[in-house]
């Protein structure tokens, strides 16, 4: 049975000039790593010490061994992590890790007990984190999870409810991963209206309306 990565099928590859991220026919929606945290089952930080090939389906799934050092989003599915699953081929949205080199953030999906992820999923090496985003996967993405966070890919755009951050990245020339990617969340706040968020340090908490930054 197919794994349940969730790529988007290779037909809107017609839309990759637009706003999605490429590898070899795998096409995959840009994501800001609060989406990518509420939508996931499993959010662990891991070291991948080795692999193996499994030899079923036509290009194989790759199972990572991971070593679990710590666990911030899934008790409640699995216990403990001990193998990621993923594509063997990388034009079917398979994701390859170096093996006992680097501490990685793996975000995936639960599926009869075990644990996938993808190119799609979001998955990155540790130190390459902002502390905002290690702040959020600790703790503040999940004071969101029912805020939207609404992509803004052409001007003008709005916000058109309460619950709504505009996500304005892809406007930047900077690319992505842009600013708001990398130090804010969107935090319901009072009466349900959520707004970004950026908290570093005592000197530096500043709540800022749902159209900045």
């Amino acid at each position: 049975m197919q794994p349940p990565y969730q790529p988007l099928v290779s037909l809107l590859l017609v839309l990759s000039s637009l706003h999605v991220q490429l590898a070899d026919g795998c096409s995959c929606a840009l994501t800001h790593p609060q989406d990518a945290y509420c939508n996931s089952d499993i959010v662990i930080r891991a070291k991948v010490v080795g692999k193996k090939l499994l030899r079923d389906g036509p290009f194989g799934t790759m199972r990572y061994t991971v070593k679990q050092m710590k666990m911030y989003k899934g008790f409640e599915k699995v216990q403990h992590v001990q193998h990621i699953y993923t594509d063997a081929s990388e034009s079917l949205c398979g994701v390859k890790f170096d093996i006992n080199k680097y501490q990685y953030l793996i975000t995936g999906r639960v599926y009869e007990g075990k644990v996938y992820t993808g190119l799609c999923n979001f998955n990155e090496r540790w130190e390459r984190l902002s502390l905002a985003q290690k702040k959020g996967i600790n703790h503040r993405y999940q004071l969101g999870c029912n805020c939207r966070i609404k992509p803004c890919h052409y001007l003008p755009c709005f916000v058109t409810s309460k619950n709504e951050c505009l996500w304005t990245d892809m406007l930047s020339h900077f690319g992505y991963p842009g600013y708001q990617s990398r130090h804010y969340a969107c935090i319901q706040q009072k009466e349900g209206y959520c707004s970004w968020y950026r908290g570093l340090t005592s000197r530096d908490k500043t709540t800022i309306n749902a159209t900045d930054p």
